[in-house]
């Protein structure tokens, strides 16, 4: 029997369309990082979408070719991200906070052919040409002149058809922070985001509407935002963009435009706090979203206490990301407030489109009792299959079930908690830092036989690098010097908070390190103390 319904493909062109069409005059703002104020509106950015799309076709793209930005939030990047993608090319957003061994590999992993970059980082585009063979056009958003974004768009005209291509076509690609070895690319369809998009509007999810008026801290490069520039294209919202996550010139911003849904990682609302703290009045949120990392009960609390809604959101690079956010059952306002911190510190339950399970070692599902913990695994529409130039091995069970590399719990009501990570990755300030990594570049300065990498507690990145070390025998190498044998090795934010000197490491009955008891053992290190003496 043949379905009576219409069927056509959900390729995000039809979500920059239905804007355009629905909400065309509704304000997009940016402010960029020479403080300029930029006001445009969905329709300016559909325009200058089908302008960009002609302009690469001009240049020689096509389809599934990839496209890279190196870009913080602003018009000209969502303009980019929609032009591309409705082109048939793919988008690839480039994390300008990893260090350029990442970054070399990133983009040659990837085969960018053009890269559309920020003028802040052009430092780090003319140390990297060298190392970027496949690039061949480079474009500065908000540069002037000949080579730069609004040059190239400046003669092309408004009018573009969108290839009806499948849904299941490459649109977004997006790389792991490489927390066990090189970076990996998860390669989203446009069925993945728009179906996304679809759920993170609902109130359950995000609660993005038409009336609302949203500014995502969280970067463009990072995950796509979390989604929140398709699902303001569906709902219509009014969108504010900022280049600067500065405390000060967000919650100005805030004021100003009447930003009334917000979303990033904990430090952002750490910084919010103590702008606030300082003197400012508080911004006229009514939604937040935290996500990233793990948020504080202090810091839920306190902005609770400024008259904002706050949801945790838990979610994965696979996950296109959002794979739990709060779930607020009827009654939930009557609750205590430390009843409402209990639910809001976990991390939430699944919305539509996800299915969640813990299991055990063997892969058998294991009971949602509120005690008993396992191996956190997703599937569903917008969860990978495979990584991007690993197509052979799929990344996912026989039953499509993806392991995310976290231990938790799941209640009975379907919320879930993680309760441990099975990888030792630290994650400072919402993105991850690799311990292996950082304990191969340690063991490579002369005089360290071994070294170790553990996440220790900080009160405002969530976790920090702490690096213990083992000296070779007779060598005196000293703090300093591992300093600076890691400063050209590593990200500057990778960079540990202490290092401590030990006669030997702990390890477990084969032979590995045991960050268990190392963690315990150096459990009462306070990283927001001055250094003591090394343990």
């Amino acid at each position: 029997m043949i379905g009576a319904m219409q069927d056509f493909e959900l390729r995000v062109s039809t979500m920059i369309d239905h804007a355009e069409r629905q909400s065309g005059e509704r304000e997009i703002v940016s402010r960029y990082a020479d403080g300029s104020l930029v006001r445009g509106s969905w329709s300016q950015v559909a325009r200058d979408a089908r302008r960009l799309a002609n302009a690469l076709a001009r240049l020689g793209i096509g389809t599934g070719d990839r496209v890279a930005t190196l870009a913080m939030n602003h018009g000209r990047h969502l303009a980019a991200w929609y032009g591309v993608m409705g082109m048939g090319a793919v988008m690839h957003t480039i994390n300008p906070r990893l260090f350029d061994d990442q970054l070399a590999y990133i983009a040659n992993h990837a085969q960018d052919r053009v890269l559309i970059y920020d003028a802040a980082f052009a430092p780090l585009v003319e140390r990297l040409k060298p190392q970027w063979p496949t690039i061949e056009h480079y474009v500065c958003f908000d540069g002037e002149g000949e080579g730069s974004f609004d040059a190239l768009i400046a003669q092309e005209s408004d009018q573009f058809v969108w290839p009806a291509g499948s849904e299941r076509d490459p649109c977004m690609l997006c790389y792991t922070s490489g927390t066990t070895g090189n970076p990996k690319g998860v390669l989203y369809s446009h069925r993945a985001i728009v179906l996304h998009a679809m759920t993170a509007v609902t109130p359950a999810c995000l609660a993005i509407a038409t009336d609302s008026v949203v500014l995502p801290i969280v970067p463009m490069f990072h995950v796509c935002a979390w989604g929140i520039p398709f699902a303001t294209a569906i709902s219509g919202s009014k969108l504010v963009l900022s280049a600067s996550n500065d405390a000060a010139v967000l919650c100005d911003l805030m004021h100003q435009e009447g930003v009334t849904h917000s979303a990033g990682v904990p430090t952002v609302w750490l910084a919010m706090i103590a702008h606030v703290d300082a003197g400012a009045p508080p911004p006229p949120l009514e939604h937040v979203v935290i996500g990233g990392s793990a948020a504080s009960r202090a810091m839920m609390s306190r902005l609770m206490d400024m008259g904002m809604n706050v949801s945790h959101l838990w979610g994965m690079t696979e996950l296109t990301p959002i794979g739990s956010v709060t779930k607020r059952d009827p009654g939930f306002d009557a609750l205590p407030r430390e009843a409402q911190l209990d639910l809001l510190s976990k991390q939430g339950a699944t919305p539509y489109g996800v299915e969640m399970r813990i299991a055990d070692e063997e892969g058998n599902t294991l009971p949602r009792d509120g005690v008993t913990s396992g191996r956190l695994q997703v599937r569903g529409p917008w969860v990978i299959d495979r990584y991007f130039g690993d197509e052979r091995a799929r990344a996912v069970d026989a039953n499509g079930w993806f392991d995310t590399g976290d231990v938790a719990i799941i209640y009975p009501d379907g919320i879930m908690q993680i309760t441990d990570r099975a990888k030792d990755v630290i994650k400072s300030g919402g993105e991850w830092i690799s311990s292996v990594d950082l304990e191969n570049e340690a063991i490579g300065c002369s005089g360290v036989a071994e070294a170790a990498a553990i996440g220790l507690p900080h009160p405002k990145w969530d976790e920090r690098p702490v690096l213990v070390v083992v000296r070779k025998e007779g060598a005196n190498v000293s703090e300093a010097d591992i300093r600076a044998h890691l400063s050209s090795r590593i990200a500057k934010w990778w960079m540990p908070d202490r290092i401590f000197f030990v006669d030997h490491l702990p390890h477990t009955a084969t032979g590995k390190l045991s960050k268990l008891t190392l963690r315990e053992q150096f459990r009462d290190v306070r990283l927001d103390e001055p250094a003591g003496a090394s343990a």
